[in-house]
């Protein structure tokens, strides 16, 4: 048999999530079952194409609910969980009676799958202990200091900026692969993502400077407009690294497939953070958690972007 996960793509949370739902999946309910990965990716105009849904099983980890009857798994932590007010209703009407799971109190989606296996369904993987370990600190912020997060010393840290900014998901889909029985430094060690975290490296090294030159905070608020640079996938703590007195950050940047706006906080900031920015992000079609979120625009909407990007930091200033 197959079982399909869709995943959120370029994401480490995503891709520990995918890891750890398929070892738990494939030892406690689908032996010798074939597993394949499908990325997504938050887009201004968000489908689920049946096509998305070929598997005699389905699963979607780390994302958005879908109404498709084909789905079987539902795991999301997001408070932004579902694309519409009938997708909501239509996850009440079936929760009970499919393996659907959701709760926005998660600080990671791993974490999330790994308490539901050993609650529900009596399954622990002690192997996978150190994945789920740091998914909570990624996905969490739960560096000691922006400059650490930036620094990417430990193994965890530099996997994430492969998967990150590498391009296509092809990569990304090997990574969770070896994430179900590697642990993190000896994926690190393969020639492959060596190979690819060196180049990234240096790109984020000059991420650095750009950010630097071209960002500026003003009542506690970052703001910077990389859309004309090849910047997609930065390391999102580079800014309070550099001005460590904001509370928030505004950003807008553009890849091939979307401009999107980014908003977030400050995990070591002086004031404490007051806004619900996943809700202020639903307004404008977005969405995320309460210190993070973004906005998904057609590539071809980059002054539409840089017009909301601006009310926002107006709001976050006021």
């Amino acid at each position: 048999m197959k079982l399909r996960v869709l995943y959120h793509d370029h994401c480490f949370d995503g891709a520990a999530s995918a890891a750890f739902f398929s070892r738990f999946a494939g030892e406690r309910f689908y032996p010798g079952a074939e597993f394949a990965y499908t990325g997504m990716a938050h887009k201004a105009s968000q489908l689920f194409e049946d096509s998305l849904f070929d598997g005699d099983e389905n699963a979607i980890v780390d994302f958005k609910y879908s109404n498709n009857d084909r789905l079987s798994w539902w795991f999301d932590h997001h408070q932004s969980a579902f694309l519409s007010h009938s997708d909501q209703l239509d996850y009440e009407s079936k929760k009970d009676q499919r393996r659907y799971y959701f709760d926005p109190t998660y600080r990671s989606c791993t974490e999330f799958i790994a308490h539901v296996a050993r609650t529900t369904y009596g399954y622990e993987a002690v192997d996978l202990a150190e994945l789920v370990h740091w998914a909570g600190i990624i996905d969490g912020a739960l560096y000691k200091s922006a400059g650490e997060a930036v620094a990417m010393a430990e193994p965890a840290m530099k996997l994430t900026l492969v998967i990150e900014a590498s391009k296509g998901s092809e990569l990304v889909q090997r990574i969770i692969r070896m994430m179900q029985t590697k642990k993190l430094s000896e994926i690190m060690a393969d020639p492959e993502i060596c190979a690819t975290f060196q180049p990234l490296h240096e790109r984020h090294v000059r991420s650095i400077d750009v950010i630097g030159r071209l960002g500026h905070c003003t009542d506690g608020v970052i703001y910077f407009d990389v859309a004309d640079y090849d910047m997609e996938g930065y390391n999102k703590f580079v800014p309070y690294s550099l001005f460590p007195q904001a509370t928030y950050t505004v950003s807008v940047s553009l890849a091939s497939f979307r401009t999107k706006v980014s908003v977030g906080s400050n995990p070591w900031a002086p004031a404490e953070p007051t806004h619900n920015l996943a809700t202020i992000c639903e307004r404008y079609g977005g969405g995320g958690h309460p210190r993070v979120g973004a906005i998904s625009f057609e590539p071809s909407q980059v002054e539409e972007a840089r017009r909301v990007a601006k009310e926002i930091v107006l709001e976050l200033r006021s």
